[in-house]
């Protein structure tokens, strides 16, 4: 089942550009990389699909080296007609399996501009290394994630209800329903097979067997990315080991009960985070703008599903009776799918969000994200309670150089003004959870309210 992507509108654009180059679409497995483009393919006169994991696919890059070689050869095989301006679609799916095919698509772009060529694979970082002359500047990317909470919506027509999600601010009576909507979608995740199966049977019990096929691909790659047998028992261990560790930060050496050493362990978690499948999320220590992110200093971990994460914690039957989110195992499970929302938001680069410390003997302070805008580096703090609970919030505002902070949680959205216990006056947006994909429209509408309002 294809489901529409918001990423569309790039392919599009795409499409579109004069010099437009041979296109790398990346992200981790079965997050819809071919379904999406075998979709795109359809607004081409003609199309040419290749699989590189299928031996008579990957012999036309080993049998040629010349890009006008391999084109002819398919045309002839596939009983194709000679290719003109925006009328050919070539696709090469799994292009990691071929290494010299990443190389010829400098040649692709230089020698055969007429040909539309999108190539998409998995674990592409670990195949350039093996590509003996990397195309820079002569290919150009795009990223694919698990579906957000707007693709989500889509997926299930409710067309209505992202209508309403666009009014900023959002109404009153949008609230519930939007509420109940994202519950669901923190329970389901977003992978593509996961939620057309949710979507046909209603029936959570139906996906157990979904997520653990998914799992069990990545399981399967592990000896792709590992550089040793070494290596490769970490890694599993760590697959095995790490949702137990969603809710803190984590040290490398002997992580999951082990005898590992930091080495080993901070390797095999790079190479996860390559994957995209268990990535790290490092903190920052400044409040201005850029962001100084401390790579020294403990990561958070960032799972590339909730919905896979929730399977392998045992917890999604228990999530069915939760009123609120950031009440579900131990306060981890929002902040994790928030990082996930503002993960999916780029499609040209690759961006994790980090959130924000300060560590001192006196003092102790973590803010659970931190967001760039418009060269301001933006505190949210992702929990209900009371606005006095927020201790760490009130330590960066208090040194930022804004008066601007932001709290998600299951309420109404509102903005308040507060003033810190060190006596800082501050601006405080109330944003409710299902508003993480739409948080630069929030931002723009919460610095105008203000910049008015301090204007008159």
């Amino acid at each position: 089942m294809a489901f529409k992507r918001k990423i569309e509108d790039a392919l599009a654009q795409w499409k579109n550009q004069d010099n437009r180059k041979p296109l790398l679409l990346r992200g981790a497995r079965q997050v819809g990389k071919t379904t999406l483009v075998n979709s795109f393919a359809k607004t081409y006169p003609q199309r040419i699909y290749l699989n590189l994991e299928k031996k008579a696919d990957a012999a036309y890059f080993t049998n040629y080296d010349e890009v006008t070689h391999i084109l002819d050869a398919l045309l002839i095989a596939k009983n194709l007609q000679p290719i003109q301006q925006k009328t050919t679609l070539l696709f090469i799916d799994e292009i990691q399996e071929v290494p010299d095919a990443i190389a010829l698509l400098r040649y692709f772009y230089e020698e055969l501009p007429e040909l539309h060529l999108i190539a998409a694979g998995s674990l592409l970082e670990y195949t350039m290394g093996k590509v003996p002359s990397f195309p820079v500047g002569r290919v150009q990317y795009l990223y694919l994630f698990p579906l957000n909470f707007q693709e989500y919506l889509q997926a299930f027509d409710m067309e209505l209800l992202l209508e309403k999600l666009k009014v900023v601010p959002v109404e009153k009576t949008t609230h519930h329903v939007a509420m109940q909507w994202f519950h669901q979608y923190a329970l389901i995740g977003g992978m593509p097979e996961v939620v057309a199966n949710f979507k046909e049977h209603k029936q959570l019990v139906q996906l157990s067997g979904i997520y653990e096929s998914i799992w069990a691909s990545y399981r399967d790659d592990v000896p792709k990315y590992a550089k040793n047998s070494t290596e490769e028992k970490v890694i599993r261990h760590i697959m095995q080991t790490a949702p137990q560790y969603v809710d803190k930060r984590i040290q490398f050496q002997g992580f999951g009960n082990s005898n590992y050493r930091s080495r080993e362990v901070g390797e095999s978690f790079r190479a996860l985070d390559d994957a995209k499948i268990i990535q790290l999320i490092y903190p920052g220590t400044s409040v201005e703008f850029p962001l100084l992110v401390d790579y020294k200093k403990s990561p958070r971990l960032q799972f590339l599903d909730t919905g896979i994460l929730n399977v392998a914690l045992g917890i999604q039957s228990e999530l069915l009776n939760v009123e609120d989110l950031s009440q579900s195992y131990r306060g981890a499970l929002v902040p994790h799918i928030i990082t996930q929302e503002l993960i999916s938001l780029h499609e040209t680069s690759y961006k994790k969000p980090n959130f924000w410390v300060r560590q001192k003997k006196d003092a102790q302070a973590e803010v659970d994200l931190i967001y760039s805008y418009k060269n301001l580096l933006i505190p949210i703090e992702i929990k209900s309670g009371k606005v006095g609970t927020l201790r760490s919030l009130h330590q960066f505002v208090e040194r930022a150089p804004h008066p601007y902070a932001v709290r998600m949680y299951a309420g109404d959205f509102s903005i308040e003004q507060h003033t810190t216990p060190g006596g800082v006056e501050f601006y405080l947006m109330n944003l409710p959870y299902y508003l993480a994909t739409y948080i630069d429209a929030y931002l723009a509408y919460f610095t105008n309210q203000n910049e008015t309002i301090n204007e008159q």
